[in-house]
């Protein structure tokens, strides 16, 4: 394997030199090792690299000896830091928990260990993952590879980096609004968000219950897509973990219906003028008829309540997200600051470990859900949610996929967006996804210039519940044009 090639290394890549013995699990871990000394100074994608990787890699190594390779045996990855890994930090971003040490393994990483993966570190991400640019972290910002002068986007900004920076092989992240789709596509990697109950979250910090869903990154469709397949799987320790009969009706659907055969990809036109730069639409153009050239037959669709999905969505999120962190309380686990009373020691554990983000959403989620304020709040956005659940069900019995151009903008720079609001905005897209709950894919859609510097851009895919194979299918198809 030629080791200078790291940087478009794809698991793929991977797994064939390390069973063919090119290389050894030990030696791959290591060229990572390097390249985060190297480069993570500048980009910081990381907030603490294991001491024990090449540990790991070592037992990689054993089961390739012994012919018990997997696929994702002796392979890389950064893990965000809001999934647990037994007793590893686990900070979710924030000061709160900056010595808290997870008593237990989330499923995801069971199931990684089970196919004997590496993880090398835990990647930054905004605090209990609230922004949309990975500079809420308590431990600093995580800075663009592409121009460290820019975000890299949020809230798994660490991991889409370590991905695009050639500093691990693939990565999980957690999408709760976007954040898996906006990183990778301000990053120029694959980021895939999978249907609500795909993948458990079991063993994830929770912000948003109903919203939150593990992902992954990979340089490549397959590479998000392998990974996707080895967290699959129903876990009787999650209630909102959809049943393996599910799964594989789906699997049948999009496998055997639609299998390499030309697509009705609907786009929802009159959303497309929300703010978005001329040149990432032109992008978004371009991606398109690429489509159309291939065969596909590209329809315009409306989506009548999708423009009250950013309203609806920072109603809903802050509320679910001030119930669960209601729990660090500076009593139980985490930050504790001493005082003459329990309310005192709330007080004041919060105030110091909870960062400003944080504490804005917390107190808009405690005033849509207090008495007087819930009805004209946040049962009406729950009602708007319904609304936009169907209209993607609709939407779905005319057109096989839903596109769109997964942000408005490229990356933008650090510090720039201040306003909450604007920054909010950069979630236009990506937020009507997981208020309904289906699968969704942001494929590398070429580049745009700002400032002299070439930023990538994301072309974001919508399926049906269960249609992540459809993902592969078109996004491979993209990639390959």
């Amino acid at each position: 394997m030629n080791v200078r090639t790291i940087d478009e290394l794809t698991i793929t890549d991977a797994r064939k030199a390390l069973d063919a013995g090119e290389i050894s699990a030990r030696e791959l871990a290591q060229l990572y090792i390097d390249a985060i000394a190297t480069k993570d100074g500048d980009i910081h994608a990381y907030v603490e690299v294991f001491d024990d990787v090449l540990e790991q890699a070592k037992r990689a190594d054993e089961a390739i000896a012994r012919g018990e390779s997997k696929e994702l045996t002796g392979i890389p990855l950064a893990v965000k830091d809001n999934i647990l890994i037994k007793g590893r930090i686990a900070s979710a971003g924030s000061k709160i928990l900056e010595s808290y040490r997870a008593s237990y393994d989330a499923c995801v990483i069971e199931r990684l260990r089970k196919q004997g993966a590496i993880f090398l570190g835990r990647a930054n991400m905004d605090e209990f993952s609230m922004g949309s640019s990975t500079e809420n972290s308590a431990y600093g910002p995580t800075k663009n590879p592409h121009d460290v002068s820019r975000v890299p986007g949020g809230t798994s900004g660490g991991s889409a980096a370590a991905v695009a920076a050639g500093l691990a092989l693939a990565a999980l992240g957690s999408d709760t609004g976007g954040s898996v789709r906006q990183p990778a596509a301000l990053c120029g990697v694959v980021g895939l968000k999978p249907t609500y109950g795909a993948v458990s979250r079991r063993g994830l910090i929770a912000m948003g219950s109903s919203l939150d869903q593990i992902g992954t990154f990979g340089k490549t469709v397959d590479d998000a897509r392998i990974v996707f397949e080895a967290l699959r799987g129903h876990d009787g320790m999650d209630s909102t973990s959809l049943p393996d009969s599910s799964i594989k009706e789906h699997d049948t659907i999009s496998t055997d219906a639609k299998k390499n055969g030309p697509m009705k990809i609907g786009v929802p036109r009159d959303f497309l003028t929300e703010g978005v730069d001329a040149d990432v639409r032109e992008r978004f153009e371009e991606t398109l008829a690429r489509l159309l050239a291939l065969g596909h037959e590209i329809v315009d669709i409306t989506l009548l309540n999708i423009r009250y999905a950013l309203a609806a969505y920072y109603i809903i999120m802050p509320a679910e997200a001030s119930t669960n962190l209601a729990r660090f309380d500076g009593v139980r686990y985490g930050l504790s600051v001493q005082g003459e009373s329990v309310q005192e020691v709330n007080e004041r554990s919060r105030g110091e470990g909870f960062g400003k983000e944080t504490k804005r959403r917390i107190l808009i989620g405690t005033f849509v859900l207090s008495s007087g304020y819930a009805d004209a709040y946040y049962r009406k956005a729950i009602a708007v949610r319904d609304l936009i659940r169907a209209d993607f069900t609709r939407a779905f019995q005319d057109v096989d996929v839903i596109v769109t151009p997964t942000t408005p903008t490229p990356a933008f720079k650090l510090g720039e967006k201040a306003d909450p609001l604007a920054m909010y905005a950069a979630d236009i897209f990506t937020v009507p996804v997981n208020l309904s709950g289906v699968p969704a894919i942001s494929i590398p859609s070429g580049f745009v210039s700002r400032d002299g510097k070439d930023l990538p851009v994301g072309f974001q895919i919508i399926a049906p519940h269960g249609g992540e194979h459809m993902l592969f299918d078109i996004g491979r198809k993209i990639e390959q044009v």
